[in-house]
């Protein structure tokens, strides 16, 4: 099966080559830890699970890296307005993090790495850029030099001259260039480091170059992720520093995922409408939350809406109706829902199919509610045919692993199972009052 993803850096959808054969290297660029991370922020977590799960589900072994960044002027603010260390402010919103993605129904990544395991490696980094003539100091403080990089622009298309004329709005007189960026900031306010260049900070672009090429010896990823919003200036600029120190453009493939909206509005602080991911999983639940971005797909915006709500609560209602039902019909017909069971290649063929059309959760989607549609005739059927029913069942059980959505069903025992049957035989004599008796405690177990 081919998989094809549209590449970022092309603007054109490709063919997905990974560099290794069965292998998959992928980076995906994290939050910065010190407030609850809002709704927003859970959209490249269910994006790139999403496609961890479908690539580890076709035969490849997935390192997936996804970083916190733990040293920042908004951290520093914010530890001291809670009268708290930097380091406890933000173990406390990294742990809030991964119990959000979780309850979301995503796997946490195989590596979670923070820029302050890292320093020495950064700094040592930046020495090398000011070595290749790359990176220049001025006053304590590192700057890259952009004009070292000839097709400087290409990820995100921007016009340097428009950029040129921006930036000098806030003209900084140590810099040669207003493109230059910061590698590294001389400060002594807040976390800070010692280094050839005096005490600082790292900047926020050289973070997730040092870590790649830390944990990927090769110093080159098959897919880099992370928000549309991060095109520029941070994905641009960690292309910079990579063809500055490796001749490459860090990834083969860069992939973004685009925003989400309130009622047709971005979110942002200035309009107010910014809500944290664990308060609109308190009320809807996770996979509610998680199938309102999958019925969008992920370069496209998400609209968080009482409609699009409404419509992910029914859809999840149905799910977990179907899936059950067919679960219970199964294992009082002596089937051991344990056990890996036999798929329907038609749908699971069609539904990685779409997923194959560049992450396709949409369509993907819509394969899944037509194997529901099936599973709900097939049960209402006088003849069922159980084998069938068997593999839609084991088929529709891997969808919901690869799209991460949490939908179960009750494991039952022999005696739930004598229950159940008891239950349908005083319906099929007419004993109401039995059945009705037999029926509250098969709800009350949620068998039923």
């Amino acid at each position: 099966m081919d998989i094809k993803f549209y590449n970022s850096l092309t603007n054109s959808t490709e063919k997905f080559i990974p560099l290794k054969d069965g292998e998959v290297s992928m980076y995906v660029c994290g939050p910065t830890v010190y407030n609850y991370p809002h709704i927003g922020n859970m959209r490249p977590v269910v994006v790139f699970d999403t496609l961890r799960r479908f690539l580890s589900y076709t035969g490849y072994k997935v390192t997936y890296v996804s970083n916190f960044t733990d040293v920042d002027d908004k951290i520093i603010k914010e530890a001291k307005k809670e009268n708290k260390s930097e380091k406890e402010l933000t173990e406390f919103y990294i742990q809030e993090f991964k119990k959000t993605s979780l309850l979301i129904g995503s796997l946490l990544p195989t590596i979670t790495p923070k820029v302050t395991e890292y320093i020495e490696a950064i700094i040592k980094y930046v020495a090398r850029l000011v070595e290749l003539d790359a990176a220049y100091v001025a006053d304590g403080d590192v700057y890259f030099r952009v004009s070292k990089i000839k097709d400087y622009g290409s990820l995100s298309g921007i016009n340097l001259e428009d950029l040129i004329a921006g930036a000098r709005v806030e003209e900084n007189n140590k810099k040669e260039s207003p493109l230059d960026f910061a590698l590294w900031k001389k400060t002594d306010e807040g976390i800070n480091w010692p280094s050839p260049w005096g005490r600082g900070r790292p900047g926020w672009h050289t973070e997730c170059c040092v870590m790649i090429d830390t944990i990927f010896p090769d110093h080159q990823i098959d897919i880099h992720g992370g928000g549309y919003d991060l095109k520029f200036p941070h994905h641009e600029n960690e292309i910079a520093q990579a063809e500055a120190t490796n001749h490459n453009k860090i990834a083969r493939y860069w992939i973004h995922n685009g925003f989400i909206n309130f009622n047709n509005e971005k979110m942002s602080k200035s309009l107010g409408n910014i809500v944290f991911a664990k308060d609109m999983i308190a009320q809807f639940g996770g996979p509610v939350t998680r199938l309102v971005i999958l019925n969008t797909h992920y370069r496209q915006p998400v609209n968080f809406t009482d409609e699009t709500i409404l419509m992910a609560q029914a859809e999840v209602n149905k799910m977990n109706q179907i899936y059950k039902q067919m679960a219970l019909v199964l294992q009082t017909n002596e089937y051991d829902l344990s056990k890996k069971g036999d798929l329907d290649n038609s749908f699971m063929n069609d539904f990685l199919a779409s997923l194959a059309d560049d992450l396709n959760t949409a369509n993907a989607l819509m394969v899944v509610d037509n194997l529901m549609k099936l599973a709900n005739q097939s049960i209402r059927t006088k003849e069922i045919d159980y084998q069938k029913l068997s593999s839609l069942f084991f088929t529709l059980k891997d969808m919901f692993m690869i799209l991460g959505l949490d939908i179960n069903y009750v494991t039952l025992t022999k005696e739930d199972i004598d229950l159940y049957k008891q239950y349908q035989e005083a319906r099929s004599v007419k004993d109401f009052a039995k059945s009705d008796e037999l029926r509250k405690i098969l709800v009350d177990k949620k068998i039923i």
